[in-house]
């Protein structure tokens, strides 16, 4: 089990394979290419399948997602998270953990560096 302050010098990286696009707001819009074989076969037999599976994630993910640089700690991300946004992020660390979380291990748009 980590203690705090490793958990808070983890540092990210989003993956090569993830494709996103930002607005004219920063909002962060992922694209999951949809090319299985199956949806593929659809595809000829006319059936409308889009090519991207569209996420659109809102104001604070997108202020997440556009710190994840390889660089940044998810204590630095925390601390320009709350000067951007203030007491609307709390609880900070707790919420911005658990996003983190779920885009690593589920969603798998982001990795850890070494």
């Amino acid at each position: 089990m980590k203690n705090n302050d490793e958990v808070l010098n983890i540092i990210f990286k989003i993956c090569d394979c993830v494709e996103y696009e930002v607005d004219k707001d920063g909002i962060i819009t992922i694209l999951e290419k949809q090319d299985h074989k199956i949806q593929n076969i659809f595809r000829k037999l006319k059936f409308k399948i889009p090519l991207y599976k569209k996420t659109t994630l809102d104001e604070y993910s997108s202020a997440v997602f556009v710190q994840i640089d390889g660089k940044k700690t998810v204590n630095e991300i925390g601390k320009n998270l709350e000067l951007e946004f203030g007491e609307k992020v709390h609880p900070l660390y707790e919420r911005l953990l658990l996003f983190l979380n779920h885009i690593d291990v589920n969603c798998k748009y982001i990795e850890k560096i070494d």
